[in-house]
C-alpha cells in the first residue's frame, strides 16, 4: 500500500487536527497512556512523536520532515504553544501531552522492556539506573549513547536486547527520521522520539519546579537557566504568526 494510503488508514480511527501541515492527535494524557498500553499487547509497530512549535516550524520548512511526522501513529502536543495555536484555529486540544511526562507514566504503569538510545556518553546508562530504581515495573534492557557512525551497526545489538519500546533521544528531525527509516528492521513494538529526556532522567539537567510546569512556564524556566536558548525561543512568536496567517488563507 502506498504511504498515503497507510496514512489515511491510520487516521480513520484517530481524532486529529492539523497545524501548519502537521497532524496532531486530539487526546488527553490519560488517553495517550491507555492507547500505548493497548499497543504493547499487539504485534504491530507504532511510532510516537511529540511536537512543539520549533519542531512544527522545522516541518513547515522541510516537507519531507513533515511527511515523516505525519506517518506516526501518535503525535502529541509537547509544547504549550501548540495548545495555544489549536485554540487560535478553533480546534482546541484538551491539554498538553508532554513527551517527558508520557514516558514517566509509561515507566510507572507498564511492565515493558526499554532500550535507551541517545545523549552523551554515560548519560543513558545513568538514566536507566535511576529509572529502574524509581519505577520497579520498568526494565531497561540496553542503552547506547547518541554518538555512532552508522546506525546499521547498532541494529543487531538492539535486537539482541529484544526491547518492547525503543526511546530515541537524538534531537528533532534526526530521531524521527531514524525511527521512520529503520523501524521495520528493529524488534521493538513502540518507537518514541524523546529529545533531551535522558538528560532529565539521569539528573544531568534539572526539570523546572512544579509551579513553572503548572503555569505552563517551563520554557521560561529553561530560558532562565540557559540564556543561550533565546534564539530558539524566537520560534514561538514566529510560529503563532504563521498559524494566524494560515487561518486567514
Amino acid at each position: 500500500m502506498a504511504n498515503g494510503g497507510k496514512r489515511m488508514q491510520k487516521q480513520k480511527s484517530r481524532k486529529i487536527i492539523e497545524i501548519l501541515g502537521v497532524t496532531i492527535d486530539v487526546l488527553t494524557m490519560d488517553k495517550a497512556v491507555a492507547t500505548v498500553k493497548s499497543w504493547l499487547s499487539q504485534e504491530q509497530k507504532r511510532m510516537i512523536f511529540t511536537v512543539n512549535p520549533e519542531i512544527i516550524m522545522l516541518a513547515k520548512e522541510d516537507p519531507a520532515f513533515a511527511q515523516v511526522l505525519n506517518s506516526a501513529d501518535m503525535v502529541t502536543a509537547d509544547g504549550i504553544g501548540v495548545v495555544i495555536a489549536s485554540k487560535k484555529i478553533g480546534r482546541p486540544l484538551p491539554e498538553r501531552v508532554a513527551g517527558y511526562d508520557l514516558q514517566l507514566r509509561l515507566f510507572a504503569e507498564t511492565e515493558a522492556g526499554y532500550y535507551f538510545l541517545g545523549a552523551a556518553e554515560g548519560v543513558a546508562a545513568e538514566a536507566a539506573r535511576k529509572i529502574m530504581a524509581k519505577y520497579p515495573k520498568a526494565k531497561v534492557v540496553g542503552c547506547h549513547n547518541g554518538y555512532f557512525n552508522r546506525f546499521e551497526d547498532l541494529i543487531e545489538e538492539i535486537n539482541a536486547c529484544n526491547p518492547d519500546v525503543l526511546l530515541v533521544g537524538l534531537g528533532a528531525k534526526k530521531q524521527e527520521e531514524l525511527i521512520a527509516r529503520y523501524q521495520d528492521q528493529l524488534n521493538a513494538k513502540i518507537f518514541i522520539g524523546v529529545g533531551g529526556s535522558f538528560d532529565g532522567f539521569s539528573g544531568k539537567v534539572k526539570r523546572a519546579p512544579d509551579i513553572f510546569i503548572r503555569l505552563h512556564l517551563e520554557w521560561f524556566y529553561r530560558l532562565l537557566k540557559q540564556p543561550s536558548r533565546w534564539k530558539r525561543m524566537l520560534k514561538l512568536p514566529l510560529f503563532l504568526v504563521a498559524v494566524r496567517k494560515s487561518k486567514k488563507s
